[in-house]
């Protein structure tokens, strides 16, 4: 149940497929001078930041691109521009204006280039410009435009991604003499995924040769015409599972080649490497007839998610993410080196219990990779030949992505306080220094609250950590409304990451104290406590939520009569079933899009893998345990011990966890004569992404907690 880019940032600046290009975005992010003289956090000042939403460092490390959105809440729509930044005076300007939507800068491998994507001339297509922001070329005017796009390295080819239309769903195609006819058909399953009806169209990867002077219409489907899945893989479309090779000879990619039932119980996605000069494909973790091994008796059947090929420098090595179990999306993220002389693979983090994210190559020895650990992201470091591993920085923070270029490291980072910065980090000491500061202007006025680390004992012994957001001013002597936050996923984990939903710093500053517990199920504490959670939704991580808010409880200024508690997601079903078990602790309730009756929710959402592998399998399956379990602790089961008022969110067109949940809690508060309020976004999916609905979202989130809890 996770989020991402491409549909986020599809969503936020309203992309679409018309051929119109937006209107000049008027962006004003200056505080007011009420908001300067208030100097507090609110949901207006949140949707004045920027944010980054990519970067790219030149290959001498010296110049760096970064793509920023900025919104207008009356417009209800963002602009993306390109500042590119001196990494050794800090100096930036802006290479493009708010004219058009300009995002995914890249440099050359040349440094003499700046790749972007851009909507101007009224689809998104790819451009080009010289690294001053001077002579701008379309490069491609491919008909509906492009998703995404890799340039080779020797600037001679590109991939784009692009979506086909494969097979017949609507019934007008299908019965030619209906052309009037609203209806889709299918014979097997996923006809949704996240938030859009299967159309039969796929995004597909294409290839096509640079020829200077001549803007590129039409490439080469390398997916193949007739795939009815996705290259990157569905719902998340991310181009970071596609890389060249440094010969630019070879693209090596991410598939999941399965459909229907297949697709929907299955995470088996692979490896594949498409030759450009003889037009071959190959599947490095499924040889044919052969098995992959480590070069002894250890093989690897690669039957769970494989992703993210990353290639060496002399591109004799390939290093990937991959998980061990099948249907378990929450598994351990391996980082396996694929030999391609040998054909064998080499498994480096063994023994270390955590993720390995963002892989880059150093040299031909070294890895960097983010991993979290306790809460946090920290880039580590791995030498390929001893398999030892070193943590390079330290603190509470999160390092969401990094690029090394010349022995420089750029890295993106948030904080609970701080939304994304850029910093350069010294790989060898770990230091970092701030290259941007998008934001200094609110940080500089607005209060953020004291954020604690805790460590709370469990009801079985072990020790959980729990963030304590305190509001702005606090004073020990006063009583404050306190909100349990419960995390969404469930397999995320509640660390230092800047949310401009889930904003903890703004429930701050409205007067409320945040209880975030990491409790049973999420990453970045070993593999045992991750996967605990597994078909015991309703045991012992609901035990960690009740032993993290009674722990805050006992503080003096801590106010008991005036307890929330809030979530989305899993988080929501988090509410619902607390609502029913938590012992009159609450005075009110929130749930975002959460689980209410998890018999309707099997038949309901789309990838079946996951209730399959967190719920323990299918309702009528009898005979097993584990299910029969989960079905039978399924908050709907508990709506006759209700008694708090309760607020719901959902989104339209979210098919994960579809709407109709919302709707059966709302039916259920209201019949047992509960207070309750339901908020349906129309346009909205699994989260809450346009400026205004997101106003709205915050509007009726504050109001009801105040109604309740003031």
């Amino acid at each position: 149940m996770r989020n991402l880019i491409l549909i986020m940032v599809a969503s936020i600046l309203g992309f679409s497929s018309c051929n119109e290009a937006p209107k000049p975005l008027v962006i004003d992010n200056k505080l007011t001078a009420e908001e300067i003289a208030e100097a507090r956090f609110t949901p207006e000042v949140m949707w004045k930041m920027g944010r980054i939403s990519s970067f790219s460092l030149s290959p001498d490390g010296q110049l760096l691109l970064c793509c920023v959105t900025r919104y207008s809440v009356d417009e209800n729509r963002g602009v993306t521009t390109i500042t590119l930044y001196d990494t050794n005076t800090i100096d930036h300007r802006e290479l493009t204006d708010t004219s058009s939507n300009n995002v995914a800068a890249k440099w050359s491998s040349d440094g003499k280039t700046i790749w972007f994507m851009s909507n101007r001339s009224g689809s998104m297509q790819l451009w080009s410009m010289q690294p001053d922001g001077s002579n701008p070329m379309q490069i491609t005017d491919v008909e509906g435009g492009i998703e995404a796009y890799g340039v080779a390295p020797d600037q001679s080819h590109l991939y784009y991604i692009k979506s086909v239309h494969v097979k017949d769903i609507r019934s007008a195609d299908l019965h030619k003499d209906m052309a009037k006819s609203k209806a889709r058909i299918y014979d097997d399953l996923m006809a949704r995924h996240w938030d859009y009806w299967d159309e039969g169209d796929y995004r597909h990867i294409f290839v096509a040769p640079i020829t200077k002077g001549k803007t590129i219409t039409a490439g080469e489907d390398i997916t193949g015409a007739d795939a009815a899945w996705d290259t990157p893989l569905a719902p998340y479309f991310d181009d970071s599972e596609i890389a060249w090779s440094n010969d630019s000879r070879y693209i090596a990619y991410t598939c999941k080649p399965l459909t229907g039932r297949e697709y929907a119980v299955s995470t088996d996605s692979d490896i594949f490497i498409y030759d450009t000069v003889d037009k071959s494909t190959v599947n490095i973790c499924k040889p044919d007839g052969k098995k992959v091994t480590d070069g002894s008796k250890n093989s690897f059947p690669f039957v769970g998610y494989d992703k993210y090929p990353v290639w060496s420098a002399d591109d004799s090595k390939i290093a990937f993410r991959s998980q061990e179990r099948p249907g378990n999306e929450a598994d351990k993220e391996r980082l396996m080196v694929y030999d391609r002389t040998s054909g064998c693979v080499k498994y480096l983090t063994t023994d270390f219990d955590y993720h390995a994210n963002n892989v880059v190559w150093a040299d031909d020895h070294t890895l960097y990779f983010i991993a979290p650990i306790e809460a946090t992201q920290q880039i580590c470091r791995i030498d390929i030949n001893s398999g030892k591993i070193d943590v390079v920085t330290k603190g509470d923070h999160d390092i969401t992505a990094f690029e090394i270029a010349n022995g420089r490291c750029i890295a993106s980072l948030t904080t609970l306080s701080s939304a994304s910065e850029l910093f350069e980090v010294d790989l060898s000491s770990g230091n970092m220094l701030e290259v941007t500061s998008l934001n200094r202007h609110i940080y500089d006025t607005i209060k953020m609250g004291e954020v604690q680390k805790r460590w709370v004992r469990t009801t079985d012994g072990k020790q959980m950590l729990v963030w304590v957001i305190l509001p702005p001013d606090f004073d020990a002597t006063k009583k404050y409304p306190t909100l349990l936050y419960c995390q969404g996923g469930p397999q995320s984990t509640v660390s230092q990451s800047w949310s401009y939903r889930w904003n903890f710093q703004l429930m701050a500053a409205q007067g409320y104290v945040v209880v975030a517990p990491n409790r049973r199920g999420v990453p970045s504490f070993g593999q045992e406590w991750l996967d605990q959670i597994s078909g015991d939704y309703s045991g012992q991580n609901i035990r960690d939520y009740l032993s993290a808010i009674d722990s805050v409880s006992k503080e003096s200024w801590c106010d008991t009569e005036h307890l929330g508690c809030v979530g989305a997601s899993y988080g929501g079903y988090s509410v619902f079933y607390l609502a029913g078990h938590h012992q009159k602790r609450f005075k009110a309730f929130i749930a975002h899009c959460g689980i209410f009756n998890f018999e309707s929710m099997y038949g309901e959402t789309e990838e079946l893998f996951f209730v399959n592998n967190d719920y323990g399998g299918s309702y009528w399956d009898k005979s097993n345990r584990t299910a029969m379990r989960s079905y039978a602790n399924s908050p709907h089961k508990s709506v006759d011990k209700w008694d708090t008022p309760i607020l719901i969110f959902t989104g339209e067109y979210d098919f994960r966890i579809p709407y109709t949940q919302s709707l059966q809690a709302f039916t259920a508060a209201r019949q047992r004569g509960i207070p309750a309020r339901l908020v349906e976004f129309e346009n909205e999916a699994h989260q809450v992404f346009k400026p205004q609905n997101s106003m709205v979202w915050n509007r009726e989130f504050f109001g009801w907690l105040d109604k309740y809890l003031k």
